[in-house]
């Protein structure tokens, strides 16, 4: 209840906005307050000085006063560590249900920067030192629970440098999504493909002629990676296979055995990652409407993209986009 409360209060009194491009950390935008031990200290100096006074100590005048430049001078450290730090979001690779996404921020400035801590609101953090005259990206990771876009929020960049006396923060909130596939089924077969003439018809059996190999993508089955290749030192790879010429699948969600509608798009999607990992043309029915039969990266990726923004909200804003820039792995504006 009192998190909330705070929660609550600092969302009226910053009232977070979402930015767009390059953000100047100015003197406006930076707030500073002491730290616990900040209060202690702050205590102890009152204490000292309440004894020189009784005592009349000259030594202990000089010791509390130095005391006390030592932590002014150290809020001027802290901020000065965040003052004119310049911040602008990356692009972000789209990942599948369960996995890490990672959000590119990157922090330029004329001068170093020391014990930098980027947090989210559910506590994730990072913490990172910005060096001078030059662009330092930092990935910020949030584990993807569902499938659609997975949004950073409003993150917190602070730092207690150089001794920990003062809290300096400031607040960022970027355009930043990323695009997150439903998880895989471990397997789901393939549906028989057909050929122009309606003859070629072919079993999900997996007896496809070997084509070859190439590089392992996120979310490629298991059986099919060349565990050899691996075992010479050759990175992940997987195996390719052919496809009788003119062959094509449709791969729809009514036909998924699944009874819930996340277990389909989970199906559907291995479906998609199989298809294209044995070089075959395939199209795609949902009932909001299909794909044309193609193959390739790109129509991969808009086949999971169409998959997991389905029966969403933000779904038809999407589809308003498309007309611009329709790659899954790039972040978006709101």
């Amino acid at each position: 209840m009192l998190a909330t409360l705070k929660q609550s209060f600092s969302n009226w009194l910053f009232r977070p906005k979402v930015e767009h491009g390059t953000v100047v950390l100015t003197q406006r935008r930076i707030f500073i307050l002491p730290t616990r031990q900040g209060w202690a200290l702050g205590l102890l100096l009152i204490l000292m000085l309440l004894g020189c006074i009784n005592y009349n100590l000259s030594l202990g005048y000089v010791l509390t006063f130095l005391l006390a430049m030592m932590a002014v001078m150290s809020m001027l450290h802290a901020f000065r560590n965040l003052a004119h730090l310049e911040v602008h979001a990356g692009r972000s690779d789209a990942v599948f249900n369960g996995q890490t996404a990672r959000f590119p921020l990157h922090f330029g400035s004329k001068l170093p920067r020391y014990q930098l801590v980027l947090r989210d609101e559910n506590r994730n953090s990072v913490i990172f030192d910005s060096p001078a005259s030059q662009d330092y990206a930092v990935e910020f990771p949030l584990h993807a629970t569902r499938r659609g876009w997975l949004e950073t929020g409003r993150l917190t960049l602070y730092t207690e440098f150089p001794l920990g006396l003062f809290h300096a923060w400031s607040y960022l909130h970027f355009d930043a999504r990323c695009l997150v596939y439903p998880r895989p089924v471990p397997d789901a077969p393939l549906p028989a493909g057909n050929a122009p003439d309606g003859a070629g018809k072919r079993s999900s059996a997996g007896d496809d002629d070997f084509a070859g190999l190439r590089t392992y993508v996120a979310g490629d089955a298991l059986p099919h990676i060349a565990w050899k290749a691996y075992a010479r030192g050759l990175g992940l790879q997987v195996k390719q296979f052919t496809a009788p010429v003119g062959e094509t699948l449709r791969l729809n969600l009514n036909d998924a055995p699944e009874t819930d509608l996340e277990g389909k798009l989970s199906h559907l999607t291995r479906q998609v990652l199989e298809a294209e990992a044995r070089g075959l043309r395939y199209g795609l029915s949902l009932p909001d409407g299909e794909l044309p039969a193609d193959s390739g990266s790109a129509h991969r990726e808009a086949c999971l993209r169409r998959i997991a923004l389905f029966d969403l909200e933000c779904a038809g804003m999407t589809a308003l986009s498309e007309g611009g820039d329709t790659s899954p792995h790039s972040t978006h504006s709101v």
